[in-house]
């Protein structure tokens, strides 16, 4: 594989371009450098993606005393550099379908590649009020997974009341001493298995329905409450917390393929036939943005590694056609699996 650009009427031209630099874009990066196959990744926010800004990871294999997310990213960074690899800070806005190329509109000029990776991930769902930013990783968090363990015997509040709040909160269970569970409208969005299951747990979790988040305060760098409202009642209320769980769902950063003809799932994740290749031949899709991913760094770093190899075969023509309709399993619809997402 060649290893230097090529020009095509003056557009740089690379055999892969991989869009995100989270673990699934990192792990694929390593296989195939490790393979001469020139890699350019572009990712617009963090290298690393969601594990970078989670404060520990504990359940990735490896690490029985857990890892910083940052840490962890930065290895899998300095790794797929180490094979030559290169990463760039920009976003893709679109890709186009020029047959044995791919044409992608970046913030750094247009650019064509042999072949796509989309690995952008996706992003929780933010409730969008004020201290919500503030605290954010330093007593507001959305994976209970995560940093659930971080609040042994302290009161909790989670925010939501569709499938992935009911989830957590009953995993939380495990560590808080209380929780308190607000919950906008007047009913759960839950299934009913799963409301069974808060249930008996009512001792640790009380659900507060009609109930707004409106702010969160704390002091020295910490949490210390929330202020809700009632809506039934038109009340303020004032719950003291340590900690603060959001749980609304989770969006995917699909925006720039809208317009591209991949097809994408009701939510916006990307569907893939059994190939991790997405309708458009040649652009693959792995990691949080593919629609029945399970929302975890393990996972997304072995479609990573999967993805390359199977790009790989494609460059060398060994691959075949799409194998579309999708096989993908709908492993979420519009909520994360109960270990949410890493």
């Amino acid at each position: 594989m060649r290893r230097n650009w090529e020009s095509m009427t003056d557009i740089p031209t690379h055999e892969v371009i991989m869009v995100g630099a989270g673990p699934a874009a990192l792990a694929a990066a390593v296989y195939t450098t490790r393979e001469d196959i020139e890699t350019l990744l572009f990712e617009r926010g963090v290298v690393g993606g969601l594990a970078a800004v989670t404060d520990k990871v504990d359940n990735y294999p490896g690490f029985p005393d857990g890892i910083p997310g940052l840490t962890l990213a930065d290895n899998l960074q300095h790794q797929a550099e180490r094979f030559g690899a290169v990463i760039e800070l920009g976003e893709v806005n679109k890709i186009v379908d020029e047959g044995k190329y791919k044409r992608l509109e970046t913030t750094s000029g247009e650019m064509r590649a042999r072949a796509t990776l989309v690995a952008t991930g996706s992003d929780y769902k933010k409730i969008g009020v004020p201290g919500e930013q503030e605290f954010y990783a330093h007593g507001v968090h959305y994976c209970a997974t995560c940093d659930g363990a971080f609040y042994r015997d302290k009161r909790l509040v989670v925010v939501g009341g569709g499938n992935s709040a009911a989830q957590e909160a009953v995993f939380l269970t495990r560590f808080a001493s209380h929780i308190d569970m607000l919950i906008r409208s007047d009913h759960m969005r839950a299934s009913e298995v799963l409301q069974q299951e808060l249930a008996l747990h009512k001792d640790k979790i009380t659900l507060h329905f009609n109930t707004t988040t409106d702010r969160i305060e704390g002091s020295d760098g910490k949490v210390t409450h929330v202020i809700s409202t009632d809506k039934a009642k038109n009340k303020q209320i004032f719950f003291p917390t340590d900690g603060v769980f959001v749980f609304v769902g989770l969006k995917p950063n699909s925006e720039f393929l809208k317009t591209s003809g991949i097809k994408l799932d009701e939510i916006g994740f990307v569907k893939t036939d059994m190939h991790l290749q997405t309708s458009m031949p040649g652009v693959f899709a792995a990691g949080d943005i593919r629609s029945g991913a399970t929302m975890q760094i393990a996972s997304a770093v072995g479609e990573g590694a999967t993805a390359a190899l199977i790009i790989r075969e494609y460059l060398e023509g060994k691959l075949g056609n799409s194998s579309f309709p999708e096989t993908t399993t709908p492993a979420h619809k519009s909520e994360p699996l109960p270990l949410s997402s890493h």
